[in-house]
This record gives structure tokens, sequence and C-alpha cells, in this order.
């Protein structure tokens, strides 16, 4: 099969003029309609944008070759857009599009078209190409041209076979492989190749694309290279590398930056990868220092999400019944556990999502060290949500005599010092999501130093590292490390924090009052700001109830609307910003809008953790200004809470109603917006 073939010449448009990326691919989308193969132009636009969330195709040298795949494709087709002038892409580089071609795929075993546009994506490689088809006279003269450059181009195949190394001069071998495997795959090796080439590097490269892995590399190819690139966003064999100097990168840098990848790989300064016999978990710990890190934590928040979704809904709805029940206007502390039926509902979604931060470390950690990671992370992240254990539970509760029965035992200096720095009250040292994730790099971190020093073990001992020395000596480093210095470091804090608060209070100041409060809440969403904030509005409350001062009384229930309001902008803001934002967020972040809605609505801040900590530098600074205005708002309208919790389900307790659902509404549009400016278009890896 010939490209042209899959090339109508009425799916052809060389004076395209498209404003943005949206008008470019509905341009191409109808297009690839006018050539009759597709059955379904809505359905088809759907896939293509799918596929465009998920990252860009937008590959760079200003060329996109975005495509869809499905029933809806009749038979493989493609639509062609010449844009002279350029448009903003979201391109990998950065640069503008001049040349398109739409992919339409057939959902079929038959997948002999892949070979044609695998071949047409290495041919887009050679700007002289690109050039005469940006300058083709019309549309036959466009098709002209590509048919002429396929006759002399040879198939992948035989590109491919051509990328070989013999036992002379220096050598490389590449891997190349995308998620999808029809354009990326093919252009990274093309760039390699070229790379290679012009260095005067003899290189072979195996691609793993949708039609399999071809020019696959051979042991004996892998022990003459001199060092291995492996460009790849998809799964790779990595074990049969073990030894060899090695690079890894996003298969993006294959095409953009592959000068700069062959470089690397001749001056020997690639790291040694070291294979555990555990396939893929190499993949994980290589490649740039930045990329790892942001993947690192994505795994984390990725398996974090269900927590926060499944728990969150299951504590909405047992406001929500208890509210049905006719409790929504007693501002009782125990709204949400009032009713059998509300409790039960509470406890299953409390309990789901007090694992949020076990989970958030724990694959963070597993990330980083592959299983042995995981029982590292999930502790340090258990004691990053819970804190210390709290002193009243053990026998040396005054932290100076051990107590059993009428015996009392005095305590030595070293038990003192430990009562005193490992036992604090676990309210006071709860680091929330912030501390998880610290505690997951640090659990990743210290396994891997284990690794390495019992690497030198004799061999016999391999079976006890994973299930003795690392979980034994790992959690007990990581322990010391929350316990003694994480922890103790945070109930400062949060002593430091409420004496500030409480001093506020005191001078009258309500408006500073309430947007510190409001901020507070939007920091770290269930860590120690949120939580010194939150006990503190509450504390106030208890204080109010046995208080016959109608102006203390107004400064606690001030305090408490600002608490609330400044914890429900959050989700409402993140939720909003993905849907007039789209582009800024992944594909599973925008499936969480009608949740997060739900749980702002219901006070559950805990909805927006999984975008803080994703993108803690962006996301942070506009939940905590949206948040501190909503309070300034709250304490400026003088409304007020006489309930600890429930959002909108009590209503009913809220002062100047009206006033309070205003400042809720300003709060999280302003988070909104400081979303859609300051963060940059998601990437998924």
């Amino acid at each position: 099969m010939r490209i042209t073939e899959l090339l109508d010449i009425k799916s052809i448009d060389l004076n395209a003029s498209p404003a943005n990326k949206r008008e470019t691919l509905d341009a191409a989308v109808e297009l690839m309609a006018k050539s009759g193969k597709i059955t379904d132009k809505e359905a088809y636009k759907k896939l293509v944008y799918a596929r465009e969330e998920e990252s860009t195709t937008g590959v760079g040298e200003g060329i996109a070759i975005p495509h869809g795949k499905g029933a809806c494709v009749a038979k493989p087709g493609l639509a062609a857009m010449v844009i002279k002038n350029g448009v903003d892409f979201e391109a990998l580089d950065d640069e503008p599009v001049n040349i398109l071609f739409l992919i339409a795929a057939p959902d079929t075993k038959d997948n002999v078209h892949l070979d044609v546009l695998s071949k047409l994506s290495m041919m887009l490689m050679d700007e002289d190409f690109r050039n005469n088809l940006i300058n083709a006279k019309g549309p036959q003269d466009f098709i002209n041209i590509i048919d002429a450059a396929d006759e002399e181009r040879k198939s992948v195949d035989e590109s491919l076979a051509e990328t070989s190394i013999d036992n002379g001069g220096a050598k490389i071998v590449a891997v190349t492989s995308c998620p999808t495997g029809i354009a990326h795959t093919y252009m990274a090796a093309e760039g390699l190749e070229k790379a290679a080439k012009k260095a005067g590097i003899q290189i072979k490269i195996e691609t793993r694309g949708s039609s399999g892995a071809k020019n696959i590399l051979t042991d004996a190819d892998i022990a003459a290279a001199d060092a291995v690139i492996v460009a790849a966003d998809a799964k790779v064999p990595m074990d049969r590398f073990a030894g060899k100097k090695l690079i890894q990168r996003k298969v993006a840098d294959g095409i953009n930056k592959a000068d700069e990848l062959v470089a690397l790989a001749v001056s020997g300064e690639a790291p040694v990868f070291e294979a555990s016999g555990a396939e893929g978990k190499e993949e994980k710990k290589s490649g740039g220092g930045a990329h790892n890190v942001y993947t690192w934590l994505m795994a984390g928040v990725s398996h974090m999400l269900p927590f926060v979704v499944g728990g969150g809904i299951l504590v909405a709805i047992a406001f929500l019944i208890d509210t049905i029940a006719g409790y929504g206007a007693s501002g009782s502390g125990n709204f949400g556990s009032i009713t059998p039926l509300a409790a039960l509902f509470k406890n299953l979604g409390g309990t789901a999502m007090g694992l949020m931060v076990p989970v958030l470390a724990g694959y963070i950690a597993y990330a980083i060290a592959d299983r042995p990671g995981l029982a590292v992370g999930f502790t340090g992240g258990l004691l990053a949500s819970n804190g210390n254990a709290a002193l009243a539970n053990f026998v040396f509760a005054d932290g100076k005599n051990i107590v059993l029965g009428d015996a009392t035992t005095p305590l030595g200096g070293f038990s003192q010092f430990l009562a005193k720095f490992g036992f604090q009250a676990g309210g006071n040292t709860v680091s929330g999501f912030l501390g998880g994730i610290a505690a997951g790099f640090l659990a990743g971190g210290i396994v891997l130093l284990l690794q390495k020093i019992c690497a030198k073990m004799p061999a016999a001992l391999d079976g006890i590292k994973p299930m003795l020395i690392y979980p034994l000596v790992g959690i007990f480093l990581e322990g010391l490390i929350m316990i003694f210095i994480l922890n103790p470091v945070i109930g400062v804090v949060n002593t430091s924090l409420s004496n500030m608060l409480q001093a506020i209070g005191d001078s009258g100041m309500l408006w500073l009052l309430g947007m510190i409060l409001g901020a507070m809440m939007a920091i770290d969403m269930g860590g120690p700001i949120n939580k010194a904030a939150y006990v503190f509005g509450t504390g106030m409350l208890t204080q109010a109830s046995a208080s016959n001062d109608p102006a203390f009384q107004q400064i606690a229930y001030i305090s408490m609307a600002a608490v609330m309001v400044g914890g429900m902008c959050p989700p409402v803001g993140i939720a909003l910003a993905n849907l007039l934002f789209p582009k800024k967020f992944t594909k599973a972040e925008k499936s969480t809008v009608v949740t997060n809605f739900i749980m702002g609505a219901s006070f559950i801040t805990e909805g927006a953790i999984p975008f803080a900590a994703a993108d803690p530098i962006h996301v942070i600074p506009a939940t905590l200004v949206g948040s501190g205005v909503a309070g300034l708002l709250v304490a400026v309208f003088k409304c007020t809470l006489m309930a600890p919790h429930g959002g909108l389900f009590v209503v009913a307790t809220i002062g100047n109603p009206l006033m309070y659902l205003l400042a809720w509404l300003v709060g999280s549009v302003i988070t909104c917006i400081l979303l859609g400016l300051l963060k940059k278009p998601a990437q998924e890896f």
C-alpha cells in the first residue's frame, strides 16, 4: 500500500488559517469527513479530541499528527492541512505547526495501514520534504510530492534494518516507543538515526509500535554497544540492558533532542543501568530528573484518587441523610453521624479517606524503589496522616513515670526524651498530604540506599533482602525521621499558628482573621495548617457555647464561617477550572469535576488534594488566594456559622446565608481564574 492511497484529494487544504488548536482539529475532521472514510463524524471527532487530551500530537519541527481509531472509521485515511502562517498547537517544542496530517484508523485486526503511516511519519522528519509540501502548488502537486518521496523511500522494515552495528567504531543501540505507536515511535527512531549518522556513530534502533516490536535488539547487539538510549513513554523490557550505560527519556526527546541524546551516549557519562529482575522497575527509576520526580509523584496521586472520590462522596451522602432526617439545623458536632445510616456512610467514607495519605506515600515509594518501597512508604504515610501516637494512650502518660495500677516507676533520662519527642499528642503533629509526599520520597530514597548498601552482600542472602532487610531497616529509619524530626516540627508550627490566630482574634481585626483562616484552609487541605485553622474555629465554637458575651460569640461564629467557606472553595474552584480550562488538566483529573462540586458543597476540602499534590507550585497559590478572599468577605459581611461541618447541608445554621454563598462563589471563581493563568498545559506520562 502506498501513502497516497490513504489520501483523498478532497481532504487536502493547502491554505488553512485556523486561529487556534481547536479550530485546527475541527477543520481537519471536516476534511476527513469529505473523504467518506468515517461513518460518524461526531464520534470520530470525540476520538481525536480524546487522543489529544492524553498528550499533544504536535510533535515539533512544525508537524502535528493527530489521530483517531475506532469503529466509526470505515477504512484507513489521511487528511492534510498546510498552515503557512503557523498555528499554536501546544507542540512539544512550543513552536507553531505548519503542516498537519490527520489519521483515521479503523478498529480492526488488519493493520496494514500502520506501516504506511509509520513511513510517512519518518518521511516528515526530512526538512526538504516538509518544505516541498508547504510550497505545493495545488492538491494534486501535494499528492505527487508525497508519491515521489514514497517511491524513493524504503519501507519501515528496510529503513530499520539499515540501522545496525558491527565490530568497528563507536556504537549505540536504542529503543523507541509511545502508547499509540503510530507516529511518535517512528519519528523518534528517524531522529536518532539522523543524529547518529551526523555524529559518525553506528546505531541500531528497535521500535515498539502498534504493529509490534521491529528490528529487535539481540543480546549480541546490546553486548557490543557502548551505550543504550531508550526514548519511550510506553513499557519497554529493560532487564536486558543491565550493566550498560543507559539514557532514558520521553519519546518526544528522541524527536526534538536526538542530537543531545546521541552526544550524551557518546560522552560515556551516562549512568550504568542496574537490573533487579523485576521488569519495569528500572523504567521508573531512570531518565531525566524533573521528569522522574513528576512521574513518581503522579504514581502516588493516581493511586490516591479513588480513595478521595469514593470516600468523599460517601461522607457527603452521610451529611445528606442527616439533613433529610431533620438535623441540618442542629449545629451539632455529630452532624453526619447522628442517625445510624448516616454514621455507617460516614464511617466507610472516613475510613477510605483516611487511607489517602498512606496510599500517596506508599505508591510514590513504589514508583521509586519498586515493591520494597511499599511497606516503608505506607508506614511513613500513616505517620504523616495520624501524627505521633497520643501520649495519653500509654502508661507513661505524664512523660516522667510508668504507672501500672498503684505502682509508679520513674522514667530514666533517655525514656523521658522518647516520651517527650516521640509520643506527642497526635492531632498536633499531623503533617497531611505534604508530609505524605515527603514521606513517600523519603521512603523511596531509604530503600534505594539500602539496595545499594546490600548489593555487595553474598548472593545467598538475596532472598531475605526484600522480605526482611528492606522492610525492617527501612520502616525503622522512616519512622525515626518522621517521629523525631518531621512530626515534632509540625507540632511546633501548629502551636505557633494557634497562638497567632488567638492574638488576631483578641485584637478585633475580624477581616484579617477571616482572610487568614480562609487561606489556611486551602494551603495543605487536611494538613497541619488546615488543621490548625479548623481546630481554632471549632475551639471558638466550644467557647462560644459556654459564653454569655455576644461580642465574643460573634467573633467565634464568624471565625467558623471563614473556616468552612475557605475549605469549600478549593474543590469547586478546581472543578470550574477543569470546565473552563480543560487543556490544563489530565483526562483523569477532568473526570472528577462532578465529585469536586459535591465535595466542595459538603466542606470536604480533600477533593483538591490530588490536584495540589500533582502540581503544588501552581495549584496551592490559586486555592490560597481564592479561599483567603472568601474568608475575608465572610468576615466583612459578618456571616456566622454555628456548625463545625456540613457545608451547604447546614445552611440553616448560617447567619446572612446569601452573602455567605456570594463569598463562596467569589472565592471559587478567583481560584478558577488563577488556575487558568498559573497552570501549564497538562502532560500525561
